[in-house]
């Protein structure tokens, strides 16, 4: 499992990032969190609202702050 989360380095994005790496942890899953920084990865995906959080691929949620726990129900 690839999960990425996508943004401009904003303090929220930071949490985000945070919030996925403890859901996966939590979830017991195999997997990797990457923090994808820029514009290149927002638009890769269409997102206009960072952060944003794409699971293999998909996207999630964006322009919102999902908590950990509500992040693991996405996984």
């Amino acid at each position: 499992m690839i999960i990425e989360v996508l943004g401009v380095g904003c303090a929220d994005c930071v949490k985000l990032y945070d919030n996925a790496r403890k859901a996966l942890e939590e979830s017991g899953r195999q997997g990797e969190v990457l923090k994808v920084d820029g514009i290149s990865g927002l638009l890769k995906y269409g997102i206009l609202s960072p952060p944003a959080l794409v699971v293999d691929g998909v996207v999630k949620c964006s322009g919102q702050l999902p908590s950990a726990a509500e992040i693991k129900e996405m996984l």
